[in-house]
């Protein structure tokens, strides 16, 4: 029974880093993306925020949650003996699930910045997006797209 909880574990871990964060990245683009004509503006950063983006359910597989009831009802099933481990196995089942979905949740986070720039003609954009770019106020940078499909690159 301990080799199935030790397979168990190394499988929940490696589905903790399956979520895929890049895309939040300013650095890169998706298929859809690539080869086509995107607008270009320049500006300059007037203020940079760590924030925090929770990704939604394109992340979200559930797996976290299926595998910590599998895990935590074979710990319970480790415990007592007749209605006792029944009833053991279940609450390690529920426990597991509701770990096991936090774990996931945890793993589906991206640290962030929040950029606000002024662009040359006078707008303030703010772009959210993956903090793998070092931004600094008065920095001046380039607004890559448009709308919902925006990102932040140093000027050049």
């Amino acid at each position: 029974m301990k080799r199935y909880l030790a397979v168990a574990l190394l499988g929940m871990l490696t589905l903790g880093g399956c979520a895929n964060s890049d895309i939040y990245s300013g650095n890169t683009y998706t298929g859809n993306q690539a080869k086509t004509a995107r607008n270009v503006t320049y500006g300059t950063v007037t203020g940079v925020r760590p924030v925090t983006i929770q990704a939604g359910n394109q992340n979200d597989t559930g797996l976290g949650g299926i595998g910590g009831a599998i895990l935590g009802g074979l710990l319970g099933n480790q415990v007592g003996g007749g209605s006792g481990r029944v009833l053991a196995t279940a609450v390690g089942g529920i426990g597991g699930a509701v770990a096991g979905k936090k774990v996931e949740d945890s793993a589906n986070r991206v640290g962030a910045y929040e950029i606000q720039i002024r662009t040359e003609s006078g707008q303030d954009v703010v772009v959210v997006q993956k903090a793998d770019t070092q931004y600094q106020v008065g920095q001046r940078v380039r607004l890559i797209g448009s709308g919902n499909s925006m990102s932040v690159a140093p000027a050049q």
